[in-house]
């Protein structure tokens, strides 16, 4: 399962992308419940905005409850993804996420696609706090090999994702996609404190 990941390198033009923060800080170490940046369809085209990551309906009272993933091969029949997968869809941009494996000592390695952003299908709820809305947002996972990923979209896939138009069936290819060929390295055990937010976390085994 991907439980967590980093964005602290980007463009000029990604930070250029209407709703990015102005205060965005790089992150190696992003874990649920936190704050994450995502993107999706905007009046004018693509937007960045920050929201918490775990799914909050406006519905759900236990907060305790907000799952961080959706498994792609279940989603589009579970209620709380349902209507999330035909009208509120996103991608989680991210240098790299974090893959545990091994026995009773796990190993941390580092998977990416090279040096340029990857792309997670997720998608997004608004939540009513106290007269706010805030954003919400989970990862979409697909089965690789005995593990679970994050659903990594290229650039086309990504315009159909996020578009309105696309009708059901595309979805339904896209959710079942192969999952694809990663770069990875084994890191020392640092980042296997979630308190760490550091490029630290990136440390060569």
């Amino acid at each position: 399962m991907c439980g967590r990941y980093a964005l602290f390198r980007w463009s000029p033009a990604f930070a250029a992308l209407p709703g990015f923060p102005a205060d965005q800080q790089p992150h190696w170490n992003l874990a649920p419940n936190g704050q994450v940046l995502m993107l999706r369809a905007g009046a004018q085209g693509l937007e960045a905005a920050a929201a918490r990551w775990g799914l909050t309906p406006a519905w759900l009272k236990d907060l305790s409850k907000t799952p961080a993933h959706a498994r792609a091969e279940t989603l589009a029949g579970q209620p709380m993804f349902r209507e999330p997968l035909r009208l509120r869809r996103a991608v989680l941009p991210a240098n790299g996420f974090y893959e545990w494996r091994g026995g009773v000592r796990k190993r941390p390695y580092w998977m990416t696609n090279g040096d340029s952003l990857m792309y997670f299908a997720a998608l997004w709820e608004v939540y009513p706090v106290s007269g706010h809305e805030y954003l919400s947002v989970a990862l979409i996972t697909q089965e690789a090999a005995t593990l679970r990923r994050p659903l990594i979209l290229d650039e086309h896939e990504r315009a159909l994702w996020l578009s309105a138009d696309t009708p059901p069936e595309q979805l339904a290819v896209l959710l079942a996609k192969p999952s694809v060929t990663l770069r990875e390295r084994a890191l020392a055990t640092l980042v296997n404190d979630p308190k760490l937010d550091a490029p630290e976390c990136l440390t060569p085994a």
